[in-house]
């Protein structure tokens, strides 16, 4: 009998965290190709998190006076007030990472910061890059995680009569581990391929579809790390949302089988 996983049977306790943070600060910027491949400015969202000393909140806490904490109004005035151009998006996450400790001062740990693009992937609703960067350390140097969110792609999927006639929504979500260090990767144009390899593609179940959207994902550079891919059948259950299937992968796995 096979045993179940330690890590599903135990839910791990928190731990003592301070943070403040400012979430979704909207503006425009230019970043690279948006997803008609056109240079220009496009709508860019910044979530950031600072990740304070432990119990270092207590203090404003205690004190009810926000003079005690970090004003998170300049720190929004601060990322608002950026430049408008940047080479490509590691470098509009570098200047809020910098901007972000220079006003946080010591009290800091590190720097987290989200930074979305809803224009630059063309079937998804979202793109989003993280990179959390501890103080002293350079934000370019760091492992990113990178997300491309509700990505819709129609497939012919499924076991029932029904389903071998006509193609379906398939709602997926990729996230991927970059490697540190390593970030010159073309998200864009491996959503492209991993898009265009579906649609002339059938499949029986979402196990084989998730799957080959993760080895397709591994393999499409050397700076990615893991994939995990969730991939959700809306039309597949009457009274749910959607069926689906998570598979976490790292690169190793298929290597040998490019």
């Amino acid at each position: 009998m096979t045993e179940v996983p330690e890590r599903l049977l135990t839910m791990s306790l928190p731990t003592t965290t301070d943070v403040v943070l400012v979430d979704t600060i909207q503006l425009t910027a230019n970043i690279g190709a948006d997803c008609w491949g056109r240079l220009r400015e496009q709508p860019v969202s910044i979530t950031v998190h600072l990740h304070l000393k432990p119990s270092f909140l207590e203090i404003s806490g205690q004190s009810d006076n926000v003079l005690d904490s970090i004003h998170y109004g300049h720190l929004t005035k601060a990322v608002s007030a950026l430049s408008t151009s940047y080479t490509d998006v590691r470098a509009l996450v570098h200047e809020v990472t910098q901007k972000a400790f220079a006003l946080a001062g010591e009290n800091v740990d590190a720097v987290r910061v989200v930074v979305g693009l809803p224009k630059q992937i063309l079937l998804a609703n979202d793109f989003e890059i993280e990179v959390v960067t501890p103080r002293g350390k350079d934000s370019l140097q760091q492992a990113a995680k990178v997300s491309v969110k509700d990505l819709i792609i129609p497939v012919l999927i499924g076991v029932n009569p029904p389903e071998r006639l006509a193609k379906q929504r398939v709602i997926t979500n990729i996230t991927f581990y970059e490697k540190a260090g390593m970030h010159e990767v073309d998200y864009p144009a491996i959503i492209k391929q991993i898009s265009e390899e579906i649609e002339n593609t059938a499949y029986l179940t979402l196990e084989k579809f998730v799957l080959h959207i993760v080895r397709s994902s591994c393999l499409a550079s050397d700076a990615i790390e893991a994939v995990t891919t969730r991939s959700q059948k809306p039309s597949a259950l009457s009274f749910a949302h959607s069926s689906g299937v998570e598979m976490t992968r790292y690169r190793d796995a298929f290597q040998g089988l490019q």
